[in-house]
């Protein structure tokens, strides 16, 4: 499938915040509470962005993460959008509008935030990792 064609399968929420760069509300969105072992992949291309294990409460209202789980298909670009300075997070491969990294995250994780849109999110579970073709990540989740 094309991107035309994945993009048109997208709710509106979803299309406005990853190609419009949109802003979904805070708390009220699929993931900012999920913490099921598993993976986030864009929601566009299907690519690995983020892991449940590098995801934390920020108290923000959107998903938070430390870290991307593959650095180079997530980018950063500096945003003066709204009248605020920031740092926006785009995806590599499809180029969908994420959210933002803010310098505020958790010391012992790194530092950092990277408060993320759940609409430019697919969750994939730990058990369905295989199935759904991203087996490679099976490994962050030993059997404990």
């Amino acid at each position: 499938m094309n991107k035309e064609e994945r993009l048109k399968q997208l709710t509106e929420m979803q299309y406005y915040v990853t190609q419009q760069n949109g802003t979904e509300p805070p708390f009220q969105n699929e993931f900012d509470k999920h913490f099921e072992q598993g993976i986030y992949v864009d929601i566009v291309s299907g690519k690995p962005l983020f892991s449940s294990k590098d995801k934390f409460d920020a108290g923000c209202g959107w998903p938070a993460f430390s870290k991307p789980i593959d650095a180079p298909e997530v980018t950063e670009h500096f945003d003066t959008s709204h009248g605020m300075r920031r740092v926006e997070v785009r995806s590599t491969t499809a180029d969908s509008h994420l959210g933002h990294v803010f310098p505020d995250g958790p010391k012992e994780l790194g530092g950092l935030r990277y408060c993320i849109n759940s609409a430019a999110l697919r969750f994939i579970p730990v058990q369905q990792l295989e199935e759904q073709g991203y087996g490679e990540y099976k490994a962050l989740f030993p059997k404990e």
